[in-house]
Parts: C-alpha cells; sequence; structure tokens
C-alpha cells in the first residue's frame, strides 16, 4: 500500500528485536494508520528479515510500512516509503528508487522553515517534535503547539512526534496535527491493542 491515509496514530518501531512482529500486529489489530520500521543497527540481516515480515504483515491489514532513512530496505521488501532526516537528501531521491507514488516523509524537528521547503521538494508529510519530553529521545528539542497552527496552509499532512501520550494526543489533533506518532505509547505499553485503541479513538473523540 503507498496511499497515505487521511490520518491517525503513526506507529514507529522501538529497535528492539523481542516481540516486534507480535506487538505491531497489535498496533495493527488496535488501529494504528501506519507503522515506521526504524532500527539503527547494523544488523542487516536482521533488519532484513524484520522488515520483511512488517511489510507482509502492513499489506495483510492495508496499511502502509515506512522504512527510516534506508531506501535499499525500502525497495528490498516492497515498502510503501521512506522517513527521511535532513541529512537524507530529498524525496526526489526516494522516489527515483520506489516510485512516483512512494510515501516520503521528512522530519522538521521545530522549524516552520525546513517544513515549507519539504513541502515544496514534494513531501507526503512532515514531522514536527518533541512536543512533550521524550523517552525515546531525552535530548531532543522541544516543537511549541503553536508550530503545527502556523503550518496550517503548507499543503501537506503533518506528523507531531515526541512523549505522546492518550492523555496528551488529542491537544495536537486539535492544534491540526493530521498524524501523532509514537514508540515508548505502543511499544512500551502492556497491552499493545489496547494503547492502540486508546490513542486511535482521540481522533474520533
Amino acid at each position: 500500500m503507498s496511499t497515505l491515509p487521511r490520518n491517525g496514530i503513526y506507529a514507529i518501531t522501538d529497535g528492539q528485536p523481542h516481540r516486534l512482529i507480535e506487538r505491531s500486529e497489535q498496533a495493527l489489530a488496535g488501529g494504528v494508520a501506519m507503522i515506521q520500521y526504524r532500527d539503527l543497527s547494523d544488523d542487516h540481516p536482521r533488519r532484513l528479515a524484520e522488515a520483511t515480515a512488517l511489510a507482509a504483515l502492513c499489506v495483510r491489514y492495508g496499511r502502509p510500512l515506512i522504512i527510516d532513512h534506508d531506501i535499499a530496505l525500502a525497495q528490498a521488501v516492497g515498502a510503501a516509503g521512506v522517513h527521511l532526516s535532513q541529512a537524507d537528501g530529498g524525496p526526489s531521491a526516494v522516489r527515483a528508487v520506489l516510485g512516483a507514488n512512494a510515501i516520503v516523509g521528512v522530519s522538521c524537528y521545530a522549524s516552520a522553515e525546513l517544513a515549507t521547503a519539504a513541502a515544496r521538494a514534494g513531501a507526503s508529510y512532515v514531522s514536527f517534535g518533541a512536543f512533550f519530553p521524550s523517552p525515546t529521545k531525552p535530548d531532543a528539542g522541544r516543537a511549541p503547539l503553536d508550530l503545527l497552527r502556523q503550518t496550517a496552509a503548507l499543503g501537506v499532512a503533518r506528523v507531531a512526534i515526541g512523549g505522546i501520550t492518550p492523555d496528551n494526543g488529542r491537544l495536537l489533533i486539535d492544534a491540526g496535527a493530521d498524524f501523532i506518532a509514537t514508540v515508548s505509547a505502543l511499544y512500551g505499553a502492556s497491552d499493545t491493542r489496547a494503547a492502540a485503541v486508546d490513542m486511535a479513538a482521540l481522533f474520533t473523540a
């Protein structure tokens, strides 16, 4: 699947192999809109095996799989797209490999200017954060809530990330976030499916 959903919960894997596929299926069953495979290790055989399994799982649930940084891995497993940092190049490099319909996300941190440039370059979505203290990236800079309001006219989807839970996620949606992304609120939960259900309900509340 290479169509960006309209909105929803964006699950990002935690880089821990233990129960990765099981927890990802629970997240999908609970209603997440898409999954990003994020693993920064150099264990290439394991990464390929995990991404392959996740790709099959996402196809079964009809949800996009996005690969963090790695265009070659995304191509190898037939992923829907790639998420880029500011150091990874632009959307055109991804689409040259994955095709014109690939989903391309770009990290824009707390910068409306970076988001504007990414949108002009053809990004499918831009991500901002961290909005709250993040257990995954405790040293991440903070993005103000008003950034979502300031970028309402960008013309691309906006993803909010960083310390998001069922208790604070609605604030971001009300400010204009199309997606709220989380690692620990799903992959660190004792019941990932229940956590996904709770978070997905924020979009219908």
